[in-house]
């Protein structure tokens, strides 16, 4: 079985940072693509939906970003830890919602990929 942990969220100011960090753990082959999400309840333009906010491929050499964090949010990853993170700077209130990390990870030698979820870690951004 795989684990994802986030830890690092928090209260923060608006203009503050945050760092999350992802570790994997437990059985597997390697870790494909990784990713931040997060849900904010009551958020009207997007319901209850989960949005993603920047992914990684394996090599770390690629990323991609939702374009309202653009600029201030960095995903990286340290594939000898295991681990993804996300540097967020410049935080606004809009940013305020539960942040999941989520990874493709290949449990053996197969071209299969099974998708895993982090249990989730509040983020809140106070004006």
């Amino acid at each position: 079985q795989v684990q994802l942990v986030e830890s690092g969220g928090g209260l923060a100011q608006a203009g503050g940072s945050l760092r999350l960090s992802c570790a994997a753990s437990g059985s597997f082959f390697k870790i494909n693509n990784m990713g931040w999400y997060r849900q904010a309840p009551g958020n009207q333009r997007t319901g209850n939906q989960r949005e993603l906010v920047a992914s990684i491929i394996t090599s770390g050499d690629s990323t991609n970003y939702a374009e309202r964090v653009k600029g201030r949010f960095t995903i990286s990853r340290d594939n000898a830890k295991n681990t993804v993170y996300l540097e967020m700077n410049s935080l606004k209130p809009e940013d305020t919602a539960v942040y999941y990390c989520q990874a493709n990870v290949v449990r053996d030698g197969s071209p299969l990929q099974y998708s895993y979820w982090g249990q989730g870690t509040q983020v809140t951004v106070s004006s």
